[in-house]
């Protein structure tokens, strides 16, 4: 578990401390002891207790107990009843974990609460998964938007980093009563954050002037958004079996018959994905909001119940980055690890879904084809008589057209293709002395 997580009781990292290590590293194995408040089928709380459990594996730490009471909604200041309560006090003197971690979001107050009753540092699921972005972010950018996700964070609970560097001032040169250190961290890394944001935008300008197709991967965190990247267009995103391993987008042109496309692979989701981060990679996540298509991945190995959960979760971040209208495809991954039986009950329940294994390769084909309807609708049909004085013309439409035809005349060439809306807008201006 990072050391970017609030300390038992709010004290925080000497500022050198924080210099030396401004994100988790590898170390030990931590004990963790999940604690849950829900009233679920059995099927949900089995899903979000192994999910939890996940969560925490990747953080680096082994869940050795879990303690869960069933109830509508959590007690608003200690989370847990006053019995459970009790009874969980109990059970982290007895198993003596390094952290206990909530299922779900708790309020400032509840984590307090439960880090002086229980004597040991809570984390939350916001933290959790806050600290797993911390641990796999390797660029600038995404360096920059994690810190700026964990200071949101920090400064909504008034504790934890650089508490200790609060200005209390006032007067001339202050806004207000004062200003806190993470008040100012915030506006630094927001600023930085607007300058890769311009130059990101630069380059996203330029694939749209381009009019090349733009493709982008969406899907639940896990589900092989990456390795199908790497199968379609023989990138080397990183693939580890982990959650979160992809947060720095990685954009990759590719051809699909015939046509130039350009494929996104951005930060995964989940349910209830913290909206610090969501925020934070707001420029991140812009390369899935402005494609022309997006790529839903999904398990197929899942049940079915799980399936729809996560598909859910996907729907609900679209629509907080505002890309609930952009058209999908369904693309169900790992079919692989299915057997016949199981095949054939994925495919009646998602007829329209492409089946495929990044992994082996299989279905690929399939999802190429459908790739390439795709960008068929998108393509102009023009007839277009070109003299022979601008021969260089029938080059060009070639070079951009799909299912070219020309036929020789006595003015010129007659020339029929399927080109982008704006090269067909140029051919036509070329033609016409524009």
């Amino acid at each position: 578990m990072g050391e970017l997580q609030r300390t038992y009781r709010g004290k925080a990292e000497k500022e050198q401390e924080r210099e030396e290590r401004p994100f988790p590293t590898s170390k030990p194995v931590e004990r963790a002891l999940v604690v849950a408040s829900m009233n679920v089928r059995r099927d949900e709380e089995a899903d979000r207790i192994a999910e939890i459990r996940e969560l925490l594996h990747t953080a680096g730490a082994q869940t050795v107990d879990v303690v869960v009471q069933h109830q509508d909604h959590p007690h608003p200041r200690t989370f847990l009843g006053k019995g459970r309560l009790d009874d969980l006090i109990e059970q982290v003197k007895i198993v003596k974990p390094d952290v206990v971690a909530a299922e779900s979001e708790l309020t400032p107050g509840q984590q307090r609460t439960l880090e002086d009753r229980l004597n040991t540092r809570v984390v939350d699921r916001t933290g959790l998964i806050l600290d797993i972005f911390a641990l796999h972010a390797h660029t600038a950018e995404g360096k920059l938007q994690v810190e700026l996700a964990l200071l949101e964070y920090n400064y909504s609970r008034q504790e934890g980093l650089w508490q200790h560097l609060e200005r209390l001032g006032g007067g001339v040169g202050t806004r207000g009563p004062g200003e806190t250190q993470l008040e100012s961290d915030r506006r630094v890394l927001r600023a930085r954050l607007r300058d890769l944001e311009r130059s990101r935008e630069v380059m996203r300008s330029r694939r749209v002037a381009s009019a090349v197709p733009r493709l982008a991967l969406a899907g639940y965190t896990n589900a092989g958004k990456s390795s199908l990247l790497n199968a379609l267009t023989g990138a080397d995103a990183n693939v580890n079996d982990a959650l979160f391993e992809t947060l720095d987008p990685t954009t990759r042109a590719f051809d699909v018959g015939g046509t130039r496309c350009v494929l996104s692979d951005t930060v995964g989701f989940i349910r209830n994905l913290p909206h610090q981060l969501v925020d934070a990679f707001k420029s991140t996540l812009e390369e899935t909001r402005e494609a022309e298509l997006i790529i839903h991945v999904a398990d197929a190995s899942e049940s079915e119940d799980r399936r729809i959960a996560r598909a859910i979760a996907v729907l609900e971040v679209l629509d907080e980055i505002g890309a609930a209208d952009v058209p999908r495809l369904l693309v169900l991954n790992k079919i692989d690890r299915l057997d016949l039986e199981e095949r054939e009950a994925v495919s009646f329940r998602h007829p329209d879904a492409v089946e495929v294994s990044a992994l082996t390769g299989e279905g690929l084909d399939a999802l190429r084809a459908r790739l390439v309807e795709f960008t068929r609708t998108r393509l102009t049909a023009i007839e277009v008589l070109v003299p022979y004085a601008q021969g260089a013309l029938v080059s060009a439409i070639y070079s951009v057209g799909r299912d070219v035809v020309q036929e020789a005349g006595p003015d010129g060439t007659l020339v029929r293709a399927l080109v982008p809306p704006t090269d067909a807008a140029r051919i036509t201006a070329a033609l016409s002395g524009g």
